[in-house]
Protein backbone atom coordinates (compact mmCIF):
# COMPACT_ATOMS: atom_id res chain seq x y z
CA UNK A 1 0.00 0.00 0.00
CA UNK A 2 2.57 2.28 1.28
CA UNK A 3 4.61 1.68 -2.96
CA UNK A 4 1.46 2.44 -4.43
CA UNK A 5 0.98 5.61 -2.46
CA UNK A 6 4.78 6.84 -3.54
CA UNK A 7 3.75 5.32 -7.09
CA UNK A 8 0.86 7.32 -7.08
CA UNK A 9 2.96 10.55 -5.99
CA UNK A 10 5.49 10.43 -7.87
CA UNK A 11 3.19 9.97 -11.36
CA UNK A 12 1.36 13.03 -10.47
CA UNK A 13 4.32 15.20 -9.37
CA UNK A 14 5.80 13.81 -13.16
CA UNK A 15 2.37 14.86 -14.57
CA UNK A 16 2.36 18.72 -13.32
CA UNK A 17 6.12 18.90 -14.24
CA UNK A 18 5.66 17.83 -17.68
CA UNK A 19 2.23 19.60 -18.23
CA UNK A 20 3.91 22.55 -17.01
CA UNK A 21 6.97 22.24 -19.86
CA UNK A 22 5.06 21.36 -22.14
CA UNK A 23 2.32 24.38 -21.95
CA UNK A 24 5.36 26.41 -21.73
CA UNK A 25 6.77 25.03 -25.26
CA UNK A 26 3.10 24.94 -27.13
CA UNK A 27 2.74 28.63 -27.50
CA UNK A 28 2.38 29.62 -31.00
CA UNK A 29 5.37 31.46 -32.55
CA UNK A 30 3.72 34.50 -34.20
CA UNK A 31 6.59 36.57 -35.01
CA UNK A 32 5.74 36.63 -38.46
CA UNK A 33 2.45 38.17 -38.28
CA UNK A 34 3.73 40.65 -36.13
CA UNK A 35 5.76 42.17 -38.43
CA UNK A 36 3.71 44.68 -40.87
CA UNK A 37 3.78 44.17 -44.72
CA UNK A 38 5.47 47.81 -45.81
CA UNK A 39 5.38 49.37 -48.98
CA UNK A 40 9.16 49.49 -50.55
CA UNK A 41 9.80 51.65 -53.13
CA UNK A 42 13.06 52.19 -54.66
CA UNK A 43 14.51 55.08 -56.73
CA UNK A 44 15.55 54.84 -60.00
CA UNK A 45 16.82 57.23 -63.14
CA UNK A 46 17.55 57.17 -67.05
CA UNK A 47 21.42 57.01 -67.99
CA UNK A 48 21.94 59.74 -70.08
CA UNK A 49 21.77 59.76 -73.62
CA UNK A 50 20.87 56.13 -73.32
CA UNK A 51 17.12 54.16 -72.45
CA UNK A 52 19.17 52.20 -69.33
CA UNK A 53 17.65 52.34 -66.28
CA UNK A 54 20.07 52.80 -63.16
CA UNK A 55 19.51 53.16 -59.35
CA UNK A 56 19.83 56.80 -58.07
CA UNK A 57 20.31 57.72 -54.94
CA UNK A 58 18.49 61.13 -53.26
CA UNK A 59 21.15 63.56 -51.25
CA UNK A 60 17.93 64.08 -48.65
CA UNK A 61 14.73 62.67 -48.11
CA UNK A 62 11.97 63.86 -45.82
CA UNK A 63 8.40 61.53 -45.86
CA UNK A 64 5.07 63.01 -44.03
CA UNK A 65 1.72 61.75 -43.64
CA UNK A 66 -0.27 63.82 -45.40
CA UNK A 67 -2.47 66.09 -43.10
CA UNK A 68 -0.71 65.51 -39.88
CA UNK A 69 2.39 65.65 -38.05
CA UNK A 70 3.19 62.29 -38.52
CA UNK A 71 7.51 61.84 -40.28
CA UNK A 72 7.78 58.56 -41.24
CA UNK A 73 11.28 59.49 -42.11
CA UNK A 74 13.42 62.05 -41.44
CA UNK A 75 16.42 63.59 -43.40
CA UNK A 76 17.36 60.12 -44.53
CA UNK A 77 20.40 60.64 -46.55
CA UNK A 78 22.05 58.91 -49.41
CA UNK A 79 18.21 57.10 -50.11
CA UNK A 80 17.65 54.46 -52.66
CA UNK A 81 14.95 52.83 -51.14
CA UNK A 82 12.54 53.11 -48.87
CA UNK A 83 10.02 51.16 -46.68
CA UNK A 84 6.41 53.32 -45.90
CA UNK A 85 3.52 51.82 -43.99
CA UNK A 86 -0.18 52.07 -46.08
CA UNK A 87 -3.34 52.82 -43.52
CA UNK A 88 -5.18 50.21 -42.14
CA UNK A 89 -8.31 52.25 -41.65
CA UNK A 90 -8.65 53.88 -45.21
CA UNK A 91 -8.46 52.53 -48.74
CA UNK A 92 -5.87 55.22 -49.42
CA UNK A 93 -2.66 56.87 -48.16
CA UNK A 94 -1.30 60.30 -48.98
CA UNK A 95 2.45 61.18 -48.44
CA UNK A 96 4.49 64.14 -48.84
CA UNK A 97 8.43 63.30 -49.85
CA UNK A 98 10.60 66.44 -49.27
CA UNK A 99 13.54 66.28 -50.87
CA UNK A 100 14.43 70.33 -49.93
CA UNK A 101 12.02 72.85 -48.04
CA UNK A 102 10.68 74.17 -50.92
CA UNK A 103 10.41 71.29 -53.07
CA UNK A 104 7.89 68.42 -52.56
CA UNK A 105 6.27 65.43 -53.86
CA UNK A 106 2.28 64.10 -53.08
CA UNK A 107 2.02 60.61 -53.49
CA UNK A 108 -1.88 58.97 -53.41
CA UNK A 109 -1.58 55.50 -53.14
CA UNK A 110 -5.04 53.49 -53.45
CA UNK A 111 -5.50 49.87 -51.68
CA UNK A 112 -7.46 46.88 -50.86
CA UNK A 113 -7.10 45.90 -47.37
CA UNK A 114 -8.19 42.51 -46.23
CA UNK A 115 -7.78 40.97 -42.76
CA UNK A 116 -6.93 37.40 -42.51
CA UNK A 117 -7.59 34.95 -39.70
CA UNK A 118 -4.08 33.71 -38.76
CA UNK A 119 -4.33 31.69 -35.83
CA UNK A 120 -6.14 32.36 -31.79
CA UNK A 121 -3.15 33.37 -30.45
CA UNK A 122 -1.49 35.60 -33.45
CA UNK A 123 -5.32 36.65 -34.03
CA UNK A 124 -5.64 38.97 -37.27
CA UNK A 125 -2.87 39.87 -39.81
CA UNK A 126 -3.87 42.60 -42.98
CA UNK A 127 -3.27 41.87 -46.45
CA UNK A 128 -2.51 45.05 -48.27
CA UNK A 129 -2.53 45.35 -52.04
CA UNK A 130 -1.82 48.38 -53.96
CA UNK A 131 -4.38 49.26 -56.82
CA UNK A 132 -3.50 52.25 -57.91
CA UNK A 133 -0.80 55.11 -57.06
CA UNK A 134 -0.53 59.17 -58.15
CA UNK A 135 1.89 61.54 -58.08
CA UNK A 136 2.71 65.30 -58.33
CA UNK A 137 5.59 65.16 -60.33
CA UNK A 138 7.67 67.73 -59.28
CA UNK A 139 10.66 65.96 -58.85
CA UNK A 140 9.65 62.11 -59.91
CA UNK A 141 9.55 62.06 -63.80
CA UNK A 142 7.02 59.17 -63.36
CA UNK A 143 6.51 55.87 -61.34
CA UNK A 144 5.55 52.16 -61.56
CA UNK A 145 4.42 49.91 -59.62
CA UNK A 146 5.97 46.32 -59.72
CA UNK A 147 4.36 44.36 -57.52
CA UNK A 148 1.03 45.47 -56.03
CA UNK A 149 1.08 43.25 -52.92
CA UNK A 150 2.87 44.45 -49.92
CA UNK A 151 5.10 42.12 -47.68
CA UNK A 152 7.68 41.77 -44.76
CA UNK A 153 9.90 40.13 -46.74
CA UNK A 154 11.39 43.93 -49.01
CA UNK A 155 10.09 43.23 -52.14
CA UNK A 156 10.04 45.96 -54.57
CA UNK A 157 6.76 47.24 -54.95
CA UNK A 158 7.06 50.81 -56.35
CA UNK A 159 9.93 52.05 -58.41
CA UNK A 160 10.25 55.91 -58.88
CA UNK A 161 12.15 57.59 -61.89
CA UNK A 162 13.74 60.74 -60.84
CA UNK A 163 14.27 63.90 -63.16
Amino acid sequence: MRNLFKLLMVSVWLYSLLSMVYACSEEDDCSMTNNRGMMVCEFYTFEPGTNYVVNDTLDSLTVTAFGTDSVLINRMEAVHSISLPLRYTEDSTKLVFHYTERLTDTLVVRHTNTPYFVSMDCGYQMQQSITEVSCTYRYLDSLYVSNPETSIDGTENIRFFCN
